[in-house]
């Protein structure tokens, strides 16, 4: 019924793996993760710059936040910045795992792009995790934040795309022996790759990172900096398998095909430009609403960009201090916070 098919006893099959056997997709579903030989570098280097970044929510310190967010202090537009920030992620990252536990990892079969897979799911889960440690720490209202994804229009409307793309690959006629089932995953992985993780989350990095280059919430900020260095390898690594999957299978990428990846990104772009003004509202400390629109064609370009599609927006990125923000290597008093430089940091890269 459209599945891959698993290992099988035919003693045909009992050989040494050679490396052209490992395809990254229409492998067996069901195999021994057997890393060796490895065909594809570069997720493996992905999975070690994920370990490296190593760390855990609940041992980041609130007590800032907690005395900022019950003294008064910050503006009711900057609550609201936070409340949406919680809410739109707290949805979004568990829709990722979903995703990749049962959507794409049984049709990505190679077994170096699945040992990466297997260290995001953990991630996502790490990241839901933070945000019911902010939740909890703040003594914000459960519902109003796990619930906004069911209250608030545009949060609504950036969950449903992704969760029609995951819906098309459980369906227990998908297959991607198929042009079709090929184009169709490709289409998942550049919704949640390209554009959920390498476009959605930006402006909401930007406004958390905006509060605490002023101050404010620094333990939501430290939280941020970890998940936004997250983010970045698992677009990275998901523009490398959108990539390889072109190069592997070229007449996926038809002029039809690079045209919905366009027009997906121009829907996507509006609609976050829509979904940071009005959590925006007349704006915060470091940003205003009319630079959001060009943030995100700023960044809708550069994604483009990666995946060899030309420039659409030509738009100029109106906060440098985000790359300073993710990029820059800090030496911090190890008994006043974590120390965010892993020994192994070198490896990490950012977009």
């Amino acid at each position: 019924m459209g599945r891959s098919k698993t290992l099988s006893s035919n003693s045909k099959e009992r050989a040494r793996i050679k490396v052209e056997d490992k395809r990254l997709i229409n492998c067996a579903a069901v195999d021994v993760n057997q890393l060796m030989p490895i065909k594809y570098p570069w997720a493996l280097e992905h999975y070690f710059c994920g370990c490296a970044n190593h760390w855990s929510p609940r041992e980041i310190s609130m007590a800032k936040d907690i005395e900022l967010w019950n003294s008064g202090e910050l503006t009711a537009q900057e609550r609201v910045v936070i409340k949406r920030y919680l809410g739109f992620f707290s949805t979004a990252e568990s829709l990722i795992g979903n995703n990749i536990a049962m959507a794409i990892f049984q049709y990505l079969t190679n077994a170096e792009v699945r040992q990466y897979l297997l260290r995001q799911m953990f991630e996502e889960a790490l990241h839901t995790e933070s945000f019911l440690y902010i939740v909890e720490s703040l003594g914000l209202e459960p519902g109003e934040i796990f619930n906004m994804y069911r209250e608030n229009d545009l949060i609504a409307e950036k969950d449903a795309l992704q969760i029609e793309l995951t819906e098309a690959l459980i369906n227990k006629d998908f297959t991607t022996e198929t042009l079709e089932g090929q184009q169709i995953l490709l289409k998942n992985l550049i919704r949640y790759y390209l554009i959920t993780e390498g476009l959605f989350f930006y402006v909401e990095f930007a406004m958390i990172f905006a509060l605490r280059n002023n101050n404010k919430m620094p333990g939501i900020g430290e939280i941020t900096e970890y998940i936004a260095r997250d983010e970045s390898i698992h677009l990275n690594f998901g523009i490398d398998v959108i990539n390889t999957l072109i190069a592997e299978n070229p007449e996926v990428w038809t002029e039809e095909m690079q045209k919905w990846v366009l027009d997906a990104m121009d829907e996507s772009q509006d609609l976050e430009i829509r979904f940071a003004l009005d959590t925006l509202g007349d704006g915060i400390v470091g940003m205003r609403p009319d630079m959001c629109d060009d943030y995100v064609k700023f960044i809708a370009d550069r994604r483009l960009e990666r995946i060899g599609l030309p420039a659409q927006y030509y738009r100029q990125n109106p906060f440098p201090w985000m790359s300073e923000v993710i990029d820059i290597r800090k030496e911090k008093n190890f008994f006043e916070t974590r120390v965010t430089e892993y020994q192994s940091a070198s490896r990490l890269t950012w977009s």
